[in-house]
């Protein structure tokens, strides 16, 4: 969508993400501008669901936390959508119900028996759990907002103008690299020989994974290019943002990258209800690959992290009890980590090369010669700020353990904003997508390719190449 002198949704995420990462990046002076946005945690009790992201504000109730977040929210986003030329007051009005009606889905997903990993069963104080972590407040985010786009026709078009997702996720993604950042740094100093391997582990699971399914898709199940490209990324890489980065750099039709990425936040799931099990019970004696597997099988960085985070957990105790060996925690959940920063980096990259791809040899017409110029106006903008926060982060965080402290300091607000604009993303994601116009689209055929690409080889070829490059690996054994 495309506003006055020039403003498209692609740039105004960069411009919106842009400056959230300046604001916290006065942290650096000691001063906390972003502190207040909220936070959901693990709850039993409602008192407990919500917070402020850091301490600074930690006399701040939940639900003031809740209401700030929303005006500020609200302000800025109101004025991306008066420069790119749309109804402010319709957006405002749509808006409110978004925003009040996807955090609460996402602190619903916070409950303790939904979200509780089973290796802090006994911290949380309960004998069980569905051990969803709280990504599972993305699922209910989209089921509410699918119900609400096929069920609910009055209140769809009035939700309309505040319907987003492609915006909304791309501001998330120019913040997350920020948070990548961090995480590389902190990487860096643990393991080199785990984050070389991890990297030469994505190159060659991508390019094969997404040479693969670009193949299927295109022969097999006759999709056109267009199709084809962002749903080869995001069942390859790293699924929404991926599908999003792809979409951008090829001028999708919106629909495209936003149908890819419903599929794979409900595989995401399915993924993350299986494979740390499957993990745990074959993988115990190789945690290492385990942990890699998990990076390159699921497709969502949290529902990653989380499935790591589960294998952990699960390998410790049953090499305990079959082995009698007591591994340190965290080196599981450390590789899935360090595999999945990389993808998400390589996502940039790609996005560069796919645009560069569709200018010089796709629709390049006879006699026409690819310009940079063209390349650059095609490649997302805000895949490009993605990359800005990333190196900005890694560089402040490498260069002293002060900076290191300045840059967790800084994510713990622009996660929980981050988290805000993706549940905004689940939200609108099902909303817009009414099956009945989704069917006419082909999201059956979209659904067969999926389950077959992932199903039939990439978990599988992950598996291989976690194998290939983690085999032998054991994390250090405890010494309490």
């Amino acid at each position: 969508m495309k506003g006055k002198v020039g403003f498209t949704e692609d740039k105004m995420a960069l411009l919106v993400g842009s400056l959230i990462f300046v604001l916290a990046g006065f942290n650096v002076l000691g001063v906390d501008l972003l502190g207040w946005a909220v936070k959901s945690n693990t709850w039993l009790s409602l008192d407990k669901m919500l917070s402020a992201s850091t301490g600074a504000y930690k006399s701040l109730p939940g639900i003031a936390s809740l209401l700030i977040t929303y005006v500020a929210i609200t302000g800025i986003l109101a004025w991306a959508v008066k420069l790119l030329q749309g109804d402010v007051g319709k957006f405002i009005k749509g808006f409110t119900i978004v925003f009040f009606v996807s955090y609460l889905c996402f602190a619903a997903g916070h409950y303790a028996y939904i979200a509780v990993t089973p290796d802090k069963l006994a911290k949380a104080g309960i004998p069980w759990s569905l051990g969803l972590t709280g990504e599972a407040g993305f699922i209910l985010a989209l089921l509410a907002g699918i119900f609400v786009g096929n069920f609910m026709p009055g209140l769809s078009e009035t939700l309309k103008e505040a319907c987003r997702p492609e915006m909304f996720v791309k501001i998330a993604i120019v913040i997350m690299g920020a948070e990548l950042g961090v995480k590389a740094a902190d990487a860096m100093g643990l393991a080199s020989s785990i984050i070389f391997r991890g990297l030469c582990a994505i190159v060659e699971a991508y390019l094969i994974y997404w040479t693969v399914v670009y193949y299927v898709s295109r022969k097999y199940f006759k999709f056109s290019r267009e199709w084809a490209a962002p749903l080869a990324s995001g069942i390859s890489i790293c699924g929404v943002s991926a599908a999003i980065a792809t979409g951008g750099a090829i001028r999708a039709r919106p629909v495209v990258p936003i149908m890819v990425s419903s599929l794979v936040v409900v595989f995401t799931c399915v993924e993350m209800l299986i494979l740390p099990f499957v993990a745990a019970w074959f993988l115990h004696g190789e945690p290492m690959v385990a942990g890699g597997w998990m990076g390159l099988a699921v497709k969502s960085d949290g529902g990653a992290v989380a499935s790591g985070a589960i294998a952990d957990a699960l390998i410790r105790a049953k090499a305990l009890s079959v082995d009698g060996i007591k591994y340190q925690e965290g080196w599981v959940v450390m590789v899935t980590t360090t595999v999945k920063v990389f993808i998400d980096v390589f996502i940039g990259l790609w996005s560069f090369v796919l645009a560069w791809l569709w200018c010089a040899k796709i629709e390049c017409k006879e006699g026409q010669r690819m310009s940079f110029g063209e390349v650059w106006q095609r490649f997302p903008r805000f895949v490009l700020g993605y990359i800005l926060t990333f190196l900005l982060l890694l560089i402040v965080c490498t260069q002293s353990a002060e900076g290191m402290g300045m840059g967790k300091t800084m994510v713990g607000a622009l996660g929980s904003l981050r988290r805000v604009f993706f549940v905004l993303t689940f939200f609108t994601i099902g909303v817009v997508s009414n099956f009945k116009k989704l069917m006419e689209e082909g999201i059956g055929k979209l659904t067969t390719v999926y389950v077959v690409c992932l199903f039939g080889f990439i978990i599988w070829v992950g598996l291989f190449i976690s194998w290939l490059f983690f085999h032998g690996m054991l994390p250090p054994i405890a010494t309490a």
